[in-house]
């Protein structure tokens, strides 16, 4: 069993309590592959002070000498992808290799791209006459409290840590309790490289830990990874002092598919954009298919035959497709929202439902892909995020209709179109409300994208140069009188 330290100030320590967190290994009920300390809110303060006292020589590195540490961590990590994954996997329950492995990949990624554009932190010249200068800057915020959830700690930490430190913050980061391991390890690499307080983490209970990042005055802005609920709780704690706050939040996202486009490659796309080899567990999940009444039934047919040849099991296998539900409070509530699904009058399960209790998959918190039919659009299982392997198929007969519907909900995050006739695609895409539309494709993020939602799936954006600018910085703008 792996017992982790957190980061504080340069140092990896137990806590001011000593008390620890187990964390089990989500295929493996029962077993714990590691320990965490489960700080206090005294831990935090330490941390943010730290964190506090670094900003003040940390802002005035130049962008391209933090790059240049970027490109430094991101040479570190690649030797480590495979050992990564390997934690990773037992961390998540996701399988190394249609998923963790992947991921780690994408992490040193995202450290060589923001590495590379931290010279683009720059303002701009205004034109107000011959005899005035005036100039804008792009300045760091200060301490930045990160919060982020199980479902890809490695990936979201990383992006917190490449965009907050690059842009000249001071960052403490809280992991999940539930998937932790993974973004240590992580940061042990990035301690090697940054200044003591520059990063921070902390892990613990999101009452005993979370609360009191959010909440603590000398954080001057909040990014939060999450559900739409927390979401709230986060931005509310910001607003109580006028601090900043960017929310990725949940997501029911739309595909839509058109009856030109049913075919083999459609179908792969349309499980790739459920993240069924996530468990469902993405806040882009494509969990609402809206397949034309032409090609509904000869669709499914095939959905359903390529789902059954899917692979459930040991996320450690590479034969694996698709890996566990992280604990079991979640497992209960997807099974819940089965449950309802299978009494709801004229919903039809065409695959997976609810879980064995007997087999090998009974010792993991595993489920099959589940198709519900003949469900209506405003019933709960299809409005609601469930955050698992449950996919509702919902028939339409005009694009307007189908517009409607996937416009008919309160989040905004993602959607997928499928379709050969680009004029439908275009028009499509301009008309749904969410942050990200992919067209015949259903891949998850890459460093570049500005991704981030409508609606109740949050504020600001990330994962890009303008999504660095926007919520890691703040613009300054200086005039000055040549004639004094």
């Amino acid at each position: 069993m792996d017992r982790e330290m957190m980061l504080i100030d340069g140092e990896w320590v137990a806590g001011l309590e000593g008390r620890f967190i187990a964390v089990e290994n989500p295929s493996r009920k029962g077993l714990i592959i590691g320990e965490v300390p489960r700080a206090t809110a005294e831990d935090v303060d330490q941390a943010v002070r730290a964190a506090a006292k670094a900003f003040e020589k940390w802002k005035r590195v130049p962008p391209r000498d933090r790059g240049k540490l970027m490109l430094k961590i991101a040479d570190s990590l690649e030797p480590k992808v495979e050992e990564l994954a390997r934690i990773l996997a037992q961390d998540t329950g996701n399988a190394i290799r249609t998923q963790s492995r992947p991921e780690v990949a994408l992490v040193v990624d995202l450290f060589r791209y923001f590495g590379g554009i931290a010279s683009e932190l720059k303002g701009e010249t205004v034109p107000l006459g011959e005899q005035v200068l005036s100039y804008s800057r792009r300045e760091p915020i200060g301490v930045v409290g990160g919060i982020i959830p199980w479902n890809s700690p490695i990936l979201l930490g990383a992006l917190k840590i490449t965009m907050a430190i690059t842009a000249g913050n001071t960052l403490v980061l809280k992991p999940s309790a539930d998937a932790p391991l993974g973004v240590l390890k992580m940061a042990r690499v990035c301690a090697q490289y940054l200044p003591p307080g520059v990063l921070n983490v902390v892990t613990g209970l999101g009452e005993e830990c979370g609360v009191p990042l959010a909440k603590h005055p000398m954080v001057r802005k909040l990014t939060f990874t999450g559900s739409t609920e927390v979401g709230k709780f986060i931005l509310g704690s910001a607003a109580e002092r006028i601090a900043l706050a960017s929310l990725e939040l949940g997501g029911k996202s739309p595909q839509i598919v058109f009856p030109d486009a049913n075919g083999p490659r459609t179908v792969d796309g349309v499980i790739s954009g459920m993240r069924f080899t996530r468990q469902g567990q993405s806040c882009t999940a494509g969990s609402r298919l809206f397949l034309h009444a032409s090609i509904y039934d000869s669709f499914l047919d095939k959905l359903v035959e390529k789902l059954r040849t899917f692979k459930i099991g040991d996320p450690l296998d590479e034969a694996t497709d698709m890996g566990s539900i992280i604990n079991r409070r979640q497992f209960e509530k997807v099974c819940s929202y089965v449950e309802e699904g299978l009494h709801q009058k004229g919903a039809r399960l065409v695959i997976g439902g609810l879980p064995s209790n007997e087999g090998p998959l009974s010792q993991g918190y595993f489920m099959e892909p589940t198709i519900f039919t003949n469900i209506l659009n405003e019933w709960r299982i299809a409005q609601e995020e469930i955050f698992g392997p449950v996919l509702v198929a919902i028939p339409w007969h005009e694009e307007e209709e189908a517009i409607r519907m996937a416009n008919d909900s309160h989040y905004g995050l993602a959607a997928f179109i499928w379709t050969h006739d680009i004029g439908k695609a275009l028009r499509t895409a301009h008309a749904i409300e969410s942050g990200w539309v992919q067209i015949n494709q259903g891949f998850g993020i890459l460093p570049g994208h500005s991704y981030g939602g409508f609606k109740q799936s949050g504020i600001g954006r990330e994962y890009s140069l303008e999504g660095m600018l926007e919520s890691y910085t703040q613009r300054k703008s200086i005039t000055v009188n040549l004639q004094f």
